[in-house]
C-alpha cells in the first residue's frame, strides 16, 4: 500500500506510524526495527543520562539504520530545575545529524528558536487538543495527541482518543497524530478520516521481538487485556496509566489513606529504577510499568516488521469495508 500524508512526506517514512519514545526501552535496536518496518522510532534521551552514552546510542542507530530515518525523544521536566541540560541535548542531537525530535513534558516555546536554528523538525506530544493549540501557536511543526487510553501519562483532562481526533481535525492547522490505545489498522484509517496525518503507538509495540526487554515481561503483556491497567498518581496531578500489579495496589492505598501525600512518600514504590528491573527480569509484580488499553491488541511476540505488516493489512481491510458502505457515485452519462 502506498501512503501519502504530511507525516510520511515530512519524515520520509513509508507508513504513517510513529513508534513513540519509551523510557529505558527505546534504544538503537528499537528505532532500527521501526525504521526497517517503514515507520519512525525515537530513541529516548532520558534513558541515557550521560551525554556520551546518548551520543553513542545515536551513532549505533545511525550505523544500523543507514539512510532510514529515526528521531530522538526529549522528555522535558514539567519545570526547569538547576542543571537542566535540555538545550545541550538538542544541540547534541543536531550535531549527530538527527533531523526530528519528539518533545513532551512542558511548553517547548523557550526552545523553538534554537530548534529552528538547528534545523530540527519538532513533533510535540500533548494529552489534549487545548495543549495542541498552544503548541501550534508557539511554532512546533506537528503534534501528537495521546488520549486517556494511553500508557504512561494521559494528563489530567482524560479525553479519549476518538474525541481528540474529531476536535483536532476541526481545530488545528498543523499536522497532528492520534495516539492512546492505538494498535489496529482500522484505527489508523479512522484517524486519517478525522484529519490526522498518522498515529503514534507505544503499548502495541512492547511485544516486538527487537525490544530489549525480558521475554517474561513481553509474555505478561500478551496475556494481559485492556482491563489490566490502572490509573495512579492523580493525587499529585501526575496521573499515570500502568499495568495493574502489587505496586499499583499499594500506591492506590496510600493515595487514599495518607493525607497530603507527596512524591517523596511514594518514591520507594514508584522509582523508575524499580520499573526498569521488570524489563531486565520479567517480574512484572513491582514498579509502575507504563501500558495502555492497546494491551487488548498485544496478542503475540513477533518481529516489529510483522506487527506493522499486520496493522497495514487491517487498514486495507478497513478501507475496503468503507468502500463497501460508501461506494463512489457513478459518473453522469
Amino acid at each position: 500500500m502506498i501512503w501519502d500524508t504530511e507525516l510520511t512526506r515530512r519524515l520520509g517514512i513509508k507508513r504513517p506510524i510513529v513508534a513513540g519514545g519509551l523510557q529505558w526501552l527505546a534504544n538503537a535496536p528499537y528505532v532500527t526495527a521501526a525504521a526497517q518496518a517503514g515507520i519512525m522510532g525515537f530513541i529516548t534521551a532520558a534513558s541515557f543520562p550521560e551525554r556520551d552514552a546518548l551520543r553513542a546510542e545515536i551513532r549505533a542507530a545511525r550505523k544500523a539504520c543507514g539512510d532510514l530515518p529515526f528521531g530522538v525523544n526529549v522528555s522535558m521536566l514539567p519545570k526547569l530545575v538547576p542543571g537542566d541540560q535540555t538545550e545541550d541535548i538538542f544541540r547534541l542531537i543536531a550535531d549527530e545529524g538527527v533531523h526530528v525530535v519528539e518533545t513532551s513534558g512542558r511548553n517547548p516555546e523557550p526552545y523553538i528558536p534554537l530548534l529552528k536554528d538547528l534545523g530540527l523538525t519538532v513533533l510535540h506530544k500533548v494529552p489534549a487538543v487545548r495543549y495542541a493549540l498552544k503548541a501550534q501557536a508557539v511554532g512546533v511543526d506537528m503534534v501528537s495527541i495521546v488520549g486517556a487510553e494511553c500508557g504512561g501519562h494521559p494528563g489530567m483532562d482524560m479525553i479519549g482518543s476518538f474525541v481528540n481526533g474529531a476536535m483536532a481535525g476541526d481545530a488545528l492547522d498543523i499536522p497532528f497524530l492520534i495516539g492512546g490505545g492505538v494498535g489496529h489498522g482500522s484505527q489508523l484509517i479512522a484517524a486519517l478520516g478525522m484529519g490526522a496525518a498518522g498515529v503514534v503507538m507505544g503499548t502495541r509495540l512492547l511485544v516486538s521481538q527487537e525490544l530489549c526487554a525480558h521475554e517474561g515481561y513481553k509474555q505478561a503483556l500478551v496475556e494481559a487485556t485492556e482491563r489490566d491497567t490502572v490509573l495512579t498518581m492523580g493525587s499529585l496531578r501526575n496521573t499515570v496509566r500502568t499495568l495493574a500489579n502489587d505496586t499499583t495496589a499499594e500506591v492506590m492505598r496510600m493515595e487514599a489513606e495518607v493525607p497530603d501525600i507527596t512524591i517523596q512518600d511514594l518514591m520507594p514504590l514508584v522509582s523508575g529504577q524499580i520499573g526498569r528491573k521488570a524489563y531486565e527480569t520479567g517480574d512484572v509484580s513491582r514498579g509502575l510499568l507504563s501500558a495502555g488499553h492497546a494491551l487488548g491488541l498485544t496478542d503475540r511476540i513477533e518481529p516489529m516488521a510483522d506487527i506493522i505488516e499486520r496493522i497495514e493489512a487491517q487498514a486495507v481491510a478497513a478501507q475496503q469495508r468503507l468502500a463497501g458502505v460508501m461506494p463512489m457515485p457513478k459518473a453522469a452519462e
